[in-house]
């Protein structure tokens, strides 16, 4: 069975595809580019940051879905913690592997609320809500109690600046294989350095343009 390419996941995920790749954002067309680059990077401006794009979807590619399936299936993941809800494109493809995999729990994490309830719907329509927990709030917050007791994958798709504090948060869970993808990760050169550390516990490599991909040493 291949929940991602049937129905009612993949109809769904080309419209909500389609309608990504049409939005807009006035208040990010407002930012130049050097203004954007160091918002995205502050630890201090992120929620400021991400509030103005609240309009834009920020998914993840269709290819980089595709990985976060293929991963997930091929590492029998069950108990997924995801950083960036977004608009729920990326969710959809972690929930499609978990049901493949027999089942289990992602537990995903967004600040801005409206986001939060349009990913409820979507995950919803998908009929893979019951698999899902999307938990608002900073995620410095929602990912620092209640975690699963083991962790097999963990997706960085939210601030940048933040993916070395939300590892931190969940790393004492994460089992000894556990990948951990973290998109456009070249944004946040302090994860990298750790990640690609010798002495951090990680095997980590640049996958495709924009995604590091790295597995928890036992």
């Amino acid at each position: 069975m291949n929940t991602l390419v049937s129905e009612p996941v993949a109809p769904l995920l080309d419209r909500l595809f389609a309608e990504a790749d049409a939005a807009s954002s006035p208040a990010a067309a407002e930012l130049s580019r050097d203004e954007r680059l160091r918002m995205m990077q502050s630890k201090t401006e992120y929620l400021d940051f991400y509030e103005r794009l609240k309009d834009l979807w920020l998914p993840v590619s269709r290819e980089t879905g595709h990985l976060l399936y293929m991963l997930a299936r091929a590492s029998g993941a069950r108990h997924i913690v995801e950083f960036g809800t977004s608009f729920g494109i990326s969710t959809l493809h972690l929930a499609a592997a978990v049901r493949d995999n027999g089942g289990g729990r992602i537990l995903t994490t967004e600040f801005e609320p409206s986001k939060v309830e349009r990913a409820k719907r979507h995950i919803a329509e998908g009929g893979l809500l019951d698999l899902v927990e999307v938990r608002a709030g900073d995620a410095l917050r929602t990912l620092s109690a209640d975690l699963p007791e083991t962790i097999d994958l963990l997706l960085l798709d939210g601030a940048k600046s933040l993916y070395g504090e939300v590892l931190a948060l969940v790393e004492a869970r994460l089992r000894p294989g556990a990948l951990i993808v973290a998109d456009n990760a070249d944004f946040s050169p302090e994860y990298l350095a750790h990640v690609r550390s010798p002495k951090s516990g990680y095997l980590s490599i640049p996958f495709a343009d924009d995604v590091e991909l790295s597995m928890r040493l036992g």
